[in-house]
C-alpha cells in the first residue's frame, strides 16, 4: 500500500509540472497574439535595452562604466518587461562586478610605492639639475656629444615637473576634463617621447661615428635638435587630436581598453627602440673588432658613453615596456610589479644623470679643474684681503722714515 501512495504522488506532482508547463506556453502565446511589447529604451545607466515582447527578461551585457567605475563588461544585465507592455522601473545590475583597482586592492602596497616615486623623483630632479648646471658651466668640454647629453637631460628635468604637476591634479577634476588639464598631459607625454628621441640622437651619433666611421666635425647639430626637440611636435598633436575626437575623458590621461589611441605616440616610441636596439648591436660588434685595441682619447670616451648607452638603453626601454606587460593574476605578481615600475620611472633621471654626467671623464676632469681654479682664486683674495686688512701703525710709519732718513 506504501508503494502505491508514493507512485501515486510521484505521478500527481509530474501531471501538475505538465500542467503549469503547458499552461505558461499558452501564456505567453496569447500575449504574443495581443501585440503587447516594450519599446526600445536607455535607462539611468545609460544602458539601451531593445524592443521586446511582454512577460520577458532581457539581457544585456553590463556597461563598462557605471557611475565612474569600471566594471566587467562580460557579466550580463537583466531588465523584465512586463505583462502590460511597460519596462520595470529598475534594471537589475546586481551580477555586474566592479573591476577592482590595483589602488583598492592593495592600498597599504600603492601608499609604499607613491612615497618611493615621490622620493625617486626628487632625487631624480636634484641629481638632473646638477647635471644640467655643471654642462652649462663647464664651457670647456662642450662638444657635440656632451651637448647630446645637455639635451636629454633637459627632458628629464622638464618630465619631471610635469609629473609633479600631474600628481597635484585632483580626481574630481580627472571627472570634469578641465581644458588645461588635458594640456598638463599633452605636455607630459611630450616629454616623454622627447625623452626617447633623444636616446635615438644619442644612438645615432654613436653608430655615425663608430660603425660608419663618420668624421663628427661634420655632423650638424641642427639636425640632432630637429630630431629631438620637433619630430616629437607633430606625434602629440596627432594625439591629441585623436583624444579630442575619440576618448575625451579622464584628463586625457590612460586609455580605455580595445582603443589604440595612445598608440599614435607609443607607436614612435616603440620603433625607436628597436632602431637604438640595433645600432647598440652593430656598435657593440665594431667595439670588439676594430677599437679593442686602440687607446686614443676619443676611443675612450666612445667605449664610455657606448658603456653608458648599453646601460640606459634597456633601463628606459625596460620602464616603457613594462606598460604593455601583464603582470599576472596573482597578488605577488601584481605586487611585483608595483615596487619594481615605482622604482625604475622614478630613478630614470638619477641613472641617467650619473652616467652621463658624475662618471663622464670629461665632465669629472673639467670640474676638478674648474674647483681647484676656484680654490686657488679664492685662496688668492682671502690672502689679498687680510694683507690689506693689517693695520699701521703711525708711529712706526714715521720712526721707519726717520731711519731711512738717517741711513741717507
Amino acid at each position: 500500500m506504501e508503494i502505491v501512495s508514493v507512485s501515486k504522488y510521484i505521478w500527481t506532482l509530474l501531471y501538475m509540472q505538465i500542467i503549469l508547463t503547458f499552461r505558461t506556453l499558452i501564456t505567453k502565446y496569447l500575449r504574443t497574439l495581443t501585440g503587447l511589447y516594450c519599446n526600445a529604451t536607455t535607462d539611468e545607466i545609460g544602458t539601451c535595452w531593445p524592443r521586446s515582447n511582454s512577460g520577458r527578461i532581457i539581457e544585456r551585457p553590463c556597461p563598462e562604466y557605471i557611475n565612474g567605475v569600471k566594471y566587467n563588461t562580460t557579466r550580463i544585465a537583466y531588465r523584465e518587461c512586463l505583462d502590460n507592455g511597460t519596462w520595470a522601473l529598475k534594471s537589475n545590475y546586481s551580477n555586474c562586478e566592479p573591476i577592482l583597482e590595483e589602488k583598492r586592492k592593495y592600498p597599504m602596497h600603492y601608499k609604499i610605492a607613491l612615497i618611493i616615486n615621490y622620493f625617486g623623483h626628487c632625487i631624480s630632479v636634484g641629481a638632473l639639475v646638477i647635471a644640467f648646471i655643471l654642462f652649462l658651466c663647464l664651457r670647456s668640454i662642450r662638444c657635440l656629444r656632451n651637448i647630446i647629453h645637455w639635451n636629454l637631460i633637459t627632458t628629464f628635468i622638464l618630465r619631471n615637473v610635469m609629473w609633479f604637476l600631474l600628481q597635484l591634479i585632483d580626481e574630481n577634476i580627472y571627472e570634469t576634463n578641465e581644458p588645461w588639464c588635458r594640456l598638463i598631459t599633452t605636455i607630459y607625454n611630450y616629454f616623454v617621447v622627447t625623452n626617447f628621441f633623444w636616446m635615438f640622437v644619442e644612438g645615432c651619433y654613436l653608430h655615425t661615428a663608430i660603425v660608419m666611421t663618420y668624421s663628427t666635425d661634420k655632423l650638424r647639430k641642427w639636425v640632432f635638435l630637429f630630431i629631438g626637440w620637433c619630430i616629437p611636435c607633430p606625434i602629440i598633436i596627432a594625439w591629441a587630436i585623436g583624444k579630442l575626437y575619440n576618448e575625451n575623458e579622464q584628463c586625457w590621461f590612460g586609455k580605455e581598453p580595445g582603443k589604440y589611441i595612445d598608440y599614435i605616440y607609443q607607436g614612435p616610441v616603440i620603433l625607436v627602440l628597436l632602431i637604438n636596439f640595433v645600432f647598440l648591436f652593430n656598435i657593440v660588434r665594431i667595439l670588439m673588432t676594430k677599437l679593442r685595441a686602440s687607446t686614443t682619447s676619443e676611443t675612450i670616451q666612445y667605449r664610455k658613453a657606448v658603456k653608458a648607452t648599453l646601460v640606459l638603453l634597456p633601463l628606459l626601454g625596460i620602464t616603457y615596456m613594462l606598460f604593455f606587460v601583464n603582470p599576472g593574476e596573482d597578488d605577488i605578481s601584481q605586487i611585483v610589479f608595483i615596487y619594481f615600475n615605482s622604482f625604475l620611472q622614478s630613478f630614470q633621471g638619477f641613472f641617467v644623470s650619473v652616467f652621463y654626467c658624475f662618471l663622464n671623464g670629461e665632465v669629472r676632469s673639467a670640474a676638478r679643474k674648474r674647483w681647484h681654479r676656484w680654490q686657488d682664486n679664492h685662496a688668492l683674495r682671502v690672502r689679498v684681503a687680510r694683507a690689506m686688512s693689517i693695520p699701521t701703525s703711525p708711529t712706526r710709519i714715521s720712526f721707519h722714515s726717520i731711519k731711512q732718513t738717517t741711513a741717507v
